[in-house]
């Protein structure tokens, strides 16, 4: 399975970005996926995830309304738009595939937990300054 993220770079306060993840090697469209940020010390947070229809997300309380997770399943690739971007938002941007098949977890806690996720891109940056 290869996990290719893109899109990331330095921008000001209130710009925008969109990161893409690109899948192969799997049934893109079997699984849940989710974006996580990564700190300094390689903590996760979870930012946001969507069922593997597209039809269910949830957000972190930080972003929402501010970013916006989606896929499209026929380019296997999964995206996150990210608005009104502050330095808070700075870090590693992490892509990861559900541990299980066609599940979606409802607890917003749960389906943003690192442990529900088996494999992880190597992350794209994004960098929030003036």
């Amino acid at each position: 399975v290869q996990v290719s993220e893109s899109g990331g770079g330095l921008v000001p306060p209130g710009a925008s970005l969109r990161l893409s993840c690109k899948i192969s090697g799997l049934t893109f469209d079997d699984y849940t996926m989710a974006w996580f940020r990564q700190g300094p010390g390689n903590q996760r947070w979870g930012i946001a995830s969507i069922s593997h229809n597209g039809g269910r997300m949830h957000y972190a309380d930080s972003v929402k309304g501010r970013f916006t997770i989606s896929r499209d399943n026929a380019k296997n690739t999964l995206y996150l738009r990210m608005d009104k971007l502050t330095p808070d938002d700075t870090g590693l941007y992490v892509c990861a595939i559900d541990s299980d098949v066609r599940r979606w977890i409802m607890s917003r806690f749960e389906t943003l937990s690192e442990r529900n996720y088996a494999r992880w891109g190597q992350g794209t940056q994004v960098t929030v300054s003036s």
